[in-house]
């Protein structure tokens, strides 16, 4: 074997060995350059981050200020109460004048419900969904489990405090209020209500005309 052949490999081996020392010196460094993007996608593009100077615009800004006269979304609604489920700090005890509590409206608190609460709280509110119980399986960390509508604190929240909880979350449950209308949240709700009073309900809340029927 020709005596440049050794020389060559060992210097072949080395050089493939650069990318993997610069991937490794990257990810434990810090440089003020983009990192090298070989297949440019959508995670990298080109913007503006907070504070930032923008020539495009006239006062040289990055962060746009509010659009004169904008308002909130929620401060839309003229029922203070209906859109927050709250007055003047108070938690709502009952359902706002807006919201009209029949079998219509429970029916379809069921239904988004069984969208949006049941894979954590389960389909009975017993904090027993599908998610929560993966989640208890895989005993990973960080998990915090749902709440059961039917033991305390939760059972003698009122439906102000239930409608807020929907709207902008608690704890580790994220806000559902950009998902679900507010009427909708409303309906919910009204099903949460309905799921409390069946775990706890007596013979006298059963019409008088269904009781035989019952076992």
């Amino acid at each position: 074997m020709p005596r440049w052949i050794a020389p060559l490999l060992v210097t072949l081996a080395a050089l493939a060995l650069v990318p993997f020392a610069c991937v490794a010196r990257a990810r434990v460094t810090r440089s003020p350059l983009p990192r090298l993007h070989v297949a440019p996608d959508m995670d990298n593009q080109g913007r503006y981050k907070s504070q930032q100077p923008n020539p495009w615009f006239a006062d040289g800004r990055a962060m746009r200020p509010p659009v004169a006269s904008s308002v909130p979304r929620e401060s839309l609604a003229a029922d203070e109460a209906f859109a927050r489920g709250y007055v003047d700090g108070a938690y709502l005890t009952e359902f706002p004048d807006a919201v009209t509590v029949d079998a219509r409206l429970v029916a379809r608190g069921r239904e988004r419900y069984g969208v949006y609460c049941s894979p954590c709280h389960g389909l009975s509110g017993y904090g027993d969904g599908i998610v929560a119980r993966r989640a208890d399986r895989l005993q990973q960390g960080g998990w915090t489990p749902p709440s059961s509508f039917h033991i305390e604190p939760a059972s003698s929240r009122p439906v102000g405090h239930l409608f807020n909880t929907i709207s902008n979350g608690i704890r580790t449950m994220p806000a559902y209020g950009s998902q679900v209308p507010v009427h909708d949240r409303w309906a919910i709700v009204a099903y949460v209500r309905a799921l409390q009073r069946s775990q706890r309900a007596s013979i006298d809340d059963v019409p008088v005309e269904l009781r035989a029927t019952l076992r």
